[in-house]
């Protein structure tokens, strides 16, 4: 399991890939790097099969990962219309989190907390884990090492507090960065034609 929150002295010691990352997130991380895709921009890999988020440095330097919440319905794709609805009216089939590459912006949410916008026109978001209901139990689900429990709003990712705080706020949270987010139901060349040949 990964931990919640990479220490400052693991960041700066350990070097990518770690243990844990998925075959397609290295891909994406080699192909994101070695091809300057995040044109010397933040960015991070959303690992949607691993429920799982892992922060790289402008210069594409690994800064730390960690367990995030991911939509509760799998699929790759948004409905159109999303992100005009309310919560209330967003089926289950429909709570999912897209998946490609996509121009992150720092913004805020209704509340006025802020947040990083992952697509604005479909509401999906990268923010703090919040709780809906006390019933999501989105801390334990966090905290679990199954992945299927990380499966639990509305299409939003969401990440520990503390690892937000210290990784995402000051990147992402501060400018424009980029967010590859790693489909779970269709191919990963659907996504990322380029980067699927890239060894």
């Amino acid at each position: 399991m990964l931990a919640p929150v990479a220490s400052p002295l693991l960041a700066h010691g350990a070097s990518w890939p770690i243990a844990g990352a998925s075959d397609d997130a290295q891909r994406i991380v080699r192909w994101a790097s070695g091809t300057r895709d995040h044109q010397g921009l933040p960015f991070v890999v959303v690992d949607k099969p691993r429920a799982s988020i892992h922060v790289f440095s402008a210069g594409a330097q690994w800064l730390a990962s960690a367990p995030v919440l991911l939509g509760s319905a799998r699929g790759d794709r948004s409905v159109p219309d999303i992100g005009t609805r309310p919560l209330s009216q967003i089926r289950p089939e429909e709570r999912t989190t897209p998946a490609g590459r996509f121009a992150t912006e720092p913004g805020r949410n209704l509340r006025g907390d802020d947040i990083v916008w992952i697509d604005y026109e479909t509401a999906v978001s990268l923010h703090r884990v919040r709780s809906v209901s006390a019933a999501e139990r989105r801390q334990q689900r966090l905290a679990s090492a199954t992945t299927a429990d990380r499966r639990i709003s509305y299409g939003c990712i969401n990440a520990p507090e503390a690892f937000y705080n210290a990784h995402i706020a000051p990147l992402l949270g501060a400018g424009p960065g980029v967010a590859y987010v790693l489909p779970d139901t269709e191919p990963f060349a659907t996504f990322f034609i380029a980067a699927s040949a890239y060894s």
